[in-house]
């Protein structure tokens, strides 16, 4: 016997359970498959799609993130420039193979360099598009695969996430169903990561430190037009 049947066999014992009660499985798989909701804030329920951005921007915004807001991906390149410029940012930006995102006008912004690929070292700005948003927390769904490499998520100083207000949703399970939606049962990412503002630490002498486990800027665009696929 291992160490973990060993284990698992005196929380059985203490439980009163067996390993072949088929009842007890039964009721295990039922529960997984009913995937049940938990409490719901209040905030969120009923809330218009207007309501539900605004309170999404204002988490974002009260921890340090810039969300800019455009009527379509064709005013992507624009904002992001617009956004780089502004703070100072070198122009040249990582990005995965998202065709949302390759595919989007950069002509329109030709001073603009795009690399594409996982993060590297060197990379100042990173461009993902996020699978998903949270009203209730102001929090991004990210996941991860060869359209949006994880390694944008931390690397680079600079964070710029898109992502389509048809996305934006009012509850973490409601996240969760558009991730099973879009990968199905058994193909879900090997990871999934939610961001819900710039890196930050406070652990050392309570002084607020930006950047210390990831990027210490983060700007969101969200698209409002319908999302593709």
């Amino acid at each position: 016997m291992t160490s973990r049947d060993a284990i698992l066999s005196k929380i059985r014992a203490g439980l009163g359970a067996k390993v072949s009660e088929a009842e007890r499985r039964q009721i295990v798989n039922d529960r997984l498959a009913a995937r049940a909701r938990h409490l719901i804030p209040a905030r969120v329920k009923e809330k218009s799609p207007h309501q539900l951005l605004a309170l999404f921007r204002g988490f974002l915004e009260r921890e340090s993130a810039t969300v800019l807001e455009v009527d379509s991906r064709q005013q992507i390149p624009s904002a992001i420039a617009n956004y780089l410029r502004s703070n100072n940012l070198p122009a040249r930006i990582r990005v995965g193979g998202d065709t949302m995102l390759t595919q989007l006008p950069w002509g329109s912004e030709p001073h603009l360099e795009m690399l594409l690929g996982r993060a590297q070292p060197n990379d100042g700005v990173g461009l993902s598009r996020a699978a998903a948003a949270v009203a209730e927390t102001g929090t991004l769904v990210m996941a991860s695969g060869p359209d949006n490499p994880v390694t944008l998520n931390f690397l680079p100083e600079t964070h710029i996430v898109v992502v389509e207000q048809a996305n934006l949703v009012p509850a973490y399970e409601d996240a969760w169903d558009l991730i099973r939606a879009r990968f199905g049962p058994n193909g879900m990412p090997r990871t999934v990561n939610f961001i819900s503002g710039p890196s930050r630490t406070a652990d050392v002498g309570g002084k607020l430190v930006m950047g210390a486990h990831g990027p210490r800027r983060l700007c969101v665009i969200v698209v409002k037009e319908p999302a593709s696929s």
